[in-house]
């Protein structure tokens, strides 16, 4: 697309050929499996079939609190899915996720092994499952849900969005990289105004609104999203910065940020979580050394 060659929609959209990017691969207009590919099974009751992206964040940091907090039939069996491999196409993961999306997860504590799958619904599943990190206090309760919805609805424009043009675009638009990084900026101001008034989302306690719009808002705020800190100037929402500071140090979080990681510094990388030693033994770090 230039500007003496404008792209004029078809009248019926058709999938021809990849758009470019660093997903086209693995990007296509339908659902369902490609492949066969069973998923493994481990020796806890929660399955967590995940990789450690923001939304996968999500679920980990969650349940290595609800273990901090001493819930100990949280323990859980992780294991990696590469979307940039296509895994999430694969027959067992289309089972308990027919949207082809990470993170999923299978109970089977259940007399029916129960399939949940979007990470928010992941979030309340395990807060109602084990009776924490949502409030009891039915205004409390309410508000922890409006910020864990707020967070739902709004990430999307900032990863698919600003995130997919500022970062993952065969080309840079300008049109796109201002309309989306306008409402990211516009979502900060919201979350900072937010947070002069409150230490976490739902007031003053922690709760899973707080994990899921860490995952995201936290990341970006801490210069670790997009390499987009000074482009979108995050220092600049002080109380956002200091509440992701405050969260990102809480030790299930530092913990819950390894799981299921591929990338960065080899220590942060656990590919794979079977039980609490593994992050003394098998990050990958470790591994290599051996």
């Amino acid at each position: 697309m230039t500007e003496t060659s404008p792209y004029v929609p078809p009248k019926v959209w058709k999938w021809e050929a990849e758009n470019g990017g660093k997903f086209a691969k693995t990007n296509r207009p339908i659902a369902g499996a490609t492949h066969e590919q069973e998923l493994p099974v481990g020796k806890h009751p929660l399955q967590l079939h995940s990789l450690a992206t923001p939304n996968g964040v999500k679920v980990t940091v969650m349940l290595e609190e609800l273990l901090e907090a001493g819930h100990a039939s949280a323990e859980y069996d992780a294991y990696v899915i590469k979307i940039g491999d296509g895994d999430q196409f694969g027959s067992g993961f289309v089972e308990i996720n027919p949207n082809s999306k990470i993170p999923a997860l299978v109970d089977r504590s259940t007399e029916t092994p129960t399939r949940v799958f979007e990470s928010g619904s992941i979030l309340l599943y395990l807060a109602e499952k084990f009776g924490a990190f949502l409030p009891t206090d039915h205004a409390k309760r309410t508000e922890a849900l409006n910020w864990l919805f707020w967070q739902m609805g709004s990430a999307p424009y900032l990863g698919g969005g600003f995130g997919h043009f500022y970062a993952y675009a065969p080309q840079k638009f300008e049109y796109a990289i201002d309309r989306f990084a306008m409402e990211t900026k516009r979502q900060m101001d919201v979350l900072d105004k937010h947070l002069a008034d409150n230490r976490y989302m739902a007031g003053d306690e922690y709760s899973i609104a707080d994990m899921a719009i860490w995952a995201w808002y936290g990341a970006l705020a801490l210069g670790r999203l997009y390499d987009a800190g000074e482009f979108l100037d995050v220092t600049s929402y002080k109380n956002v910065v200091r509440w992701a500071e405050e969260i990102g140090a809480r030790p299930a979080v530092i913990r819950g940020r390894k799981v299921n990681r591929v990338n960065g510094p080899l220590e942060d990388q656990l590919h794979e979580r079977h039980d609490a030693s593994d992050f003394e033994t098998q990050t990958q770090d470790k591994v290599a050394a051996e």
